[in-house]
C-alpha cells in the first residue's frame, strides 16, 4: 500500500473512525422511543442512523488519505465510466443490518473497506451495540486480523475443517435470518447428507462472515442478493485470517467490475484446503 499507508496505523485510524460512526448510530438507537424507517428507490430500508453514520465516514474517510474517494451506500452512486479508473477506493455501509437495527437485536455493524484493484485490502467490521472490532489488513510482509474487545484484543483465524471431521464434531454454516432460507436448507440437507449432522446458526449482518473469521463457524452461503457494501469489510476480515470468498463459480469475489453493485450468490468458505467445490456442486 506504501509508505504514506502503513497497514497497522491506517487500520487503527479507520476503527477510531468507525467507533464513532457507531456512537451516532446508538445515539439514534437509544434515544428514539419509535424508530422512522424511510425506503429507499430499490426498496431498502434507511433511518437517521444509517445517515447519521455516512455523515461521520464520508468526510474522516476522504481526508484519511489523499486522493482515495469514497463510495458510501448512503450517496448518489458515481457512473462507472467514473468508478472504472479509480485503482483505489473506500467502501462503505454506514449500518449494515438495519432490519436487524430495526428490530433492536443489536445484530447491526459499521463496515469499511479499502479496495485496491478489486481487492479488499483492509477492513473494519465494527458492532457498535456490543462495542466489538473485527479488523484486518493484507500485505507483502503477512496479513492482520484480529477481534477486539472492551477486555482485550485477540489475533483470529479460520479453522479447519478436516479437524472437526476427524474429531466428531460438526460442520457449522451461519445464515441469514431474513433472506435465502429455502435455498440454504436445501443446501444443509445436502451437506448432511455428505458430511452427517451439520450445525446451523442464524446471524444478521456482515457477522455471519466475521463468525467464520474467528473460526466459529466454517461456510456462509450467500444464495440471495447482496451489494459490494455489504461484504467488502467483512471480505477483508476473512481473507486476512485465512479464509476465502468465492462466488458461484468458485472465482474470488471482486469489486467494481461492472455498472451494477450487486453481488453474485457467495460462499464464505473458511478453510480453503478443504474441497468445498465438490461438496456444494449441484
Amino acid at each position: 500500500m506504501g509508505k504514506e499507508l502503513d497497514r497497522k496505523e491506517l487500520l487503527e485510524q479507520v476503527i477510531a473512525i468507525c467507533e464513532r460512526a457507531g456512537e451516532a448510530i446508538l445515539e439514534v438507537y437509544h434515544d428514539s422511543a419509535d424508530l422512522e424507517v424511510d425506503t429507499k428507490a430499490d426498496d431498502s430500508p434507511v433511518t437517521a442512523a444509517d445517515l447519521a453514520a455516512h455523515r461521520v465516514l464520508a468526510p474522516a474517510l476522504a481526508a484519511l488519505v489523499e486522493g482515495v474517494p469514497v463510495l458510501s451506500e448512503e450517496q448518489e452512486m458515481p457512473s462507472f465510466d467514473e468508478r472504472s479508473r479509480w485503482q483505489r477506493y473506500w467502501i462503505v455501509d454506514p449500518l449494515d443490518g438495519t432490519k436487524e437495527f430495526i428490530r433492536r437485536n443489536g445484530e447491526f455493524t459499521v463496515n469499511v473497506a479499502l479496495i485496491e484493484d478489486g481487492e479488499p485490502v483492509l477492513g473494519v467490521v465494527y458492532v457498535p451495540v456490543l462495542n466489538i472490532t473485527y479488523a484486518g489488513c493484507k500485505g507483502a510482509d503477512g496479513n492482520i486480523a484480529f477481534k477486539r474487545t472492551a477486555t482485550g484484543e485477540r489475533e483470529i483465524r479460520v479453522r479447519s475443517v478436516r479437524a472437526r471431521l476427524d474429531a466428531g464434531e460438526p460442520v457449522e454454516l451461519v445464515a441469514s435470518r431474513s433472506h435465502g432460507a429455502g435455498a440454504v436448507d436445501a443446501l444443509l440437507e445436502r451437506i448432511e447428507g455428505k458430511l452427517g449432522h451439520t450445525g446451523l446458526k442464524n446471524m444478521g449482518s456482515s457477522l455471519k462472515l466475521c463468525l467464520v473469521a474467528e473460526g466459529a463457524a466454517d461456510l456462509y452461503p450467500r444464495l440471495a442478493p447482496t451489494c459490494e457494501w455489504d461484504t467488502a469489510a467483512a471480505q477483508a476480515v476473512v481473507e486476512a485470517a485465512g479464509g476465502t470468498v468465492v462466488d458461484d463459480r468458485f472465482e474470488l469475489l471482486r469489486y467494481n467490475r461492472k455498472d451494477s453493485l450487486l453481488n453474485p450468490y457467495f460462499y464464505v468458505i473458511g478453510d480453503p484446503a478443504f474441497d468445498w467445490r465438490a461438496l456444494l456442486a449441484d
